[in-house]
């Protein structure tokens, strides 16, 4: 059966963080009662992440992996996971339990409702490093007044979409960051509601200060660019 749901998790050595995370994405998607696949796209993960999937895939025959051949880093897995998959709407989130599957009843529903092909999650109550809360804060304000996405919370990464707005995605430096002005971009709507956030509790950050800012801000320069000349894709 087709699924009309499809999750997609990129993960890298989320040892720890794979059963709980499936257990509560799986609650919640057969609460909303369509047939849906859970993928955890496996970035060449060296600890037991896939050992993790493979025991969820057994509790939840929904969850399969999508395993990366080396670890390609987080925009290009997200991207080989979204174009693998198969439903009607698509829902993304992170691997490291910091985002809540239980908003995804209310994003979907804003989808749903014709006014928006994308539906953001903003988290207004992070639980980061006071660092961190206060860099993403910064860069939040000076990419939407450079990239115009709309939205107040770029970084989050619990969303739900219409399947035909992932050809607005291409290979790009931290393509998850820009995925909303990439919509935008393409003559999507985009919209965002207030979502849930909490500690992380197993593992450890993949963002060090490099990709809080220097990284972000050279890779938003160049999508300005490419905007701007009309070379990003645009919906059909």
């Amino acid at each position: 059966m087709t699924p009309a749901l499809s999750l997609v998790i990129p993960v890298y050595n989320e040892a720890g963080n794979i059963l709980p995370l499936a257990e509560r994405c799986v609650a919640v998607l057969r609460e909303i009662g369509r047939p849906f696949e859970a993928i955890f796209v496996n970035d060449g993960s060296t600890d037991t992440t896939a050992a993790e999937i493979a025991e969820a895939h057994t509790r939840w025959p929904e969850v399969r992996e999508l395993r990366m051949g080396k670890n390609s880093g987080q925009a290009v897995a997200l991207l080989t996971g979204l174009r693998a998959s198969q439903g009607e709407f698509i829902l993304m989130m992170d691997g490291d339990g910091q985002n809540d599957p239980r908003d995804y009843p209310a994003l979907l529903a804003l989808v749903e409702s014709g006014r928006v092909d994308l539906a953001c999650g903003w988290r207004v109550d992070r639980h980061d490093s006071t660092l961190r809360r206060v860099m993403s804060k910064i860069a939040n304000v000076v990419r939407g007044a450079i990239l115009k996405d709309g939205v107040h919370d770029a970084g989050c990464q619990l969303r739900v979409m219409r399947r035909a707005v992932r050809e607005a995605f291409f290979p790009m430096e931290l393509m998850q960051s820009f995925i909303p002005a990439l919509a935008v971009a393409a003559g999507f709507r985009v919209g965002e509601i207030p979502v849930r956030h909490h500690a992380r509790q197993h593992g450890e950050t993949k963002y060090g200060l490099g990709r809080l800012w220097w990284r972000p801000a050279v890779a938003m320069i160049g999508l300005r660019w490419k905007i701007w000349r009309g070379q990003t894709p645009r919906r059909k």
